[in-house]
């Protein structure tokens, strides 16, 4: 599902004005990066059609043994069967995320989210504020993976445990469905955090980052 069709007009809006909200008392600047997939994982199509091809040739011995009358003997049909079912795997795999992941482990899952979020976090600009006071709520769909990155003038003030918590949060919400509702309480939170550490607003402050969900 393209992430532009996950989220309406309202849905959009809704987050753009709990950015406002929450930024409206503080000096920090809140980020929310949202991004269908964070890798490729073009190993999962070629995983897919090897268990596939595996599979059915498996399924042929099988008839084989058991069901001679429904057994294939010609050498070149068993050949066009193996790799026609490697090929449905393959596709199957590459168009149908349910069984793409299957096939990728979740280290590999986690480390392309980190590395997803950490290139997110340079291309947004989120340490491009003043007092690198930015904080990036990134979501990464396919993964189902969610990060809090916080710059490091937040992150020597506030400890793990509070965007731990966060990510928590934002994970049930999104298992409920209710995803635009877990990053809004989750911008409102990131502006009550800083809120309660001093980050607050000074006269000279100004909007650095825009407020818009961005999607990648």
């Amino acid at each position: 599902m393209s992430l532009h069709n996950r989220f309406s007009a309202q849905d959009l809006e809704r987050i753009k004005s709990a950015v406002r909200q929450a930024e409206s008392k503080i000096s920090g600047e809140i980020v929310p990066v949202f991004v269908e997939k964070s890798g490729f994982y073009g190993v999962a199509n070629y995983r897919a059609a090897m268990v596939a091809s595996s599979l059915l040739f498996l399924l042929i011995v099988l008839f084989d043994r058991y069901a001679p009358s429904y057994a294939v003997y010609d050498p070149l049909k068993i050949f066009l069967l193996v790799v026609i079912a490697g090929l449905l795997g393959g596709l199957g795999c590459n168009y149908l995320d349910s069984i793409k992941r299957i096939f990728v482990p979740q280290q590999h899952l986690d480390r392309a989210t980190r590395q997803r979020a950490e290139t997110a976090f340079l291309s947004e600009e989120v340490f491009n504020t003043r007092h690198r006071t930015g904080i990036m709520i990134f979501i990464s769909f396919f993964e189902r993976e969610v990060m809090v990155i916080a710059d490091r003038g937040i992150s020597k003030v506030v400890d793990q445990k509070e965007w731990d918590k966060m990510v928590q949060s934002i994970i049930q919400n999104i298992r409920m469905g209710k995803v635009v509702d877990g990053i809004e309480t989750a911008i409102l939170r990131c502006g009550e955090i800083l809120f309660e550490k001093g980050f607050l607003k000074t006269a000279d402050d100004v909007n650095e980052l825009k407020d818009d969900l961005r999607m990648e």
